[in-house]
C-alpha cells in the first residue's frame, strides 16, 4: 500500500513544483489529483486532492458544488398525536452537494456581499423559495431545516476545510466525498482573495458517475422502467417468501 501512496505524493510534489514556476506569470493556478469519481457497488466515499499556486500574496478559498436540483422541504406538526406534513416549501437551484475550504476564517476574508456573490460557505448559499411570496421569517426557518438535513446526510460540510500553504505560494487541500454522493457534473472553484476582494478565480470540473454493475442497473431502470419495476416487485416477494421459510424452520 505504501508504494501507490508514495507515488501519489511524488506526483503531487512534482506538479506543485511545476505550478510554482508557472505562478510567476499567473496570479492563480490549480488542478485536481483526479477529475473523475466512479461509483461502484462497494463505493464508501472518496477523496480528491486539490493543489495549486498563487503568484501574489492572498488567501485561497475552494468551493465544491454538485448539480443543482429542486428540493421540497416539509414541516411536520403533531395532529391528534400523529406527526403529519402540514406545510411545504420548494427550493430551486439547490446544490446537491456543497463543501468549502479556506486558508483563513471565511468571515475575515471580506464583506458578506462578496461571500454571497461567490457562494463562499454554506451560510452564503442563495437558498431561496421558488415562491417569492413566502414571508422572510418562514423562508429562513425552512432554509435552516434544508441545510440541517443536507448536513445530516453528509452532503453539506458542517464546517469549512483547511487550505494549507506549503511555503509562500504553493497550497493544497483534500476534498472528502461521502458514500451518498449524487452523480453528475461538479464545479470546483478556487479563489484568490486579497484586501477583501477576489483578485483571481479558476474553475475545475469534476465528474461523478456510476460504473460497472451500478451503472448497468441505473441505465436499465431508466430505459426499461416497467420491467425494472416488475423485477423489483418479484425480488421483494421472493425475499419475503424465503424469509418466511427461514423463520418457519427456526
Amino acid at each position: 500500500m505504501r508504494t501507490p501512496v508514495l507515488g501519489l505524493i511524488a506526483l503531487i510534489l512534482t506538479a506543485l513544483g511545476s505550478l510554482g514556476q508557472r505562478a510567476a506569470a499567473q496570479p492563480l493556478i490549480a488542478d485536481l489529483s483526479d477529475h473523475v469519481i466512479a461509483i461502484e457497488a462497494d463505493f464508501t466515499g472518496d477523496e480528491v486532492v486539490l493543489f495549486g499556486a498563487i503568484g501574489q500574496p492572498g488567501d485561497v478559498v475552494v468551493t465544491v458544488a454538485g448539480p443543482d436540483r429542486s428540493i421540497l422541504v416539509r414541516r411536520q406538526e403533531p395532529v391528534g398525536g400523529i406527526w403529519m406534513n402540514r406545510e411545504a416549501i420548494r427550493f430551486d437551484d439547490v446544490p446537491s452537494f456543497y463543501a468549502a475550504a479556506a486558508s483563513a476564517e471565511l468571515a475575515s476574508l471580506g464583506p458578506p456581499v462578496m461571500r454571497e456573490r461567490h457562494r463562499l460557505g454554506v451560510a452564503s448559499l442563495a437558498l431561496r423559495p421558488a415562491d417569492p411570496a413566502v414571508d422572510p421569517e418562514t423562508a429562513a426557518a425552512f432554509r435552516a431545516a434544508l441545510v440541517r438535513q443536507m448536513q445530516k446526510d453528509g452532503l453539506y460540510g458542517q464546517r469549512p476545510g483547511v487550505v494549507q500553504f506549503l511555503g509562500s505560494s504553493l497550497f493544497r487541500t483534500t476534498i472528502a466525498f461521502p458514500s451518498t454522493l449524487p452523480t453528475g457534473a461538479y464545479t470546483i472553484a478556487v479563489y484568490l482573495i486579497a484586501d477583501g476582494a477576489v483578485v483571481a478565480a479558476q474553475t475545475t470540473p469534476l465528474l461523478v458517475s456510476k460504473s460497472g454493475f451500478m451503472n448497468e442497473l441505473f441505465l436499465f431502470s431508466r430505459r426499461h422502467a416497467v420491467a425494472y419495476g416488475i423485477a423489483c416487485v418479484v425480488i421483494a416477494v421472493l425475499a419475503g417468501w424465503l424469509s418466511s421459510l427461514v423463520f418457519r424452520r427456526a
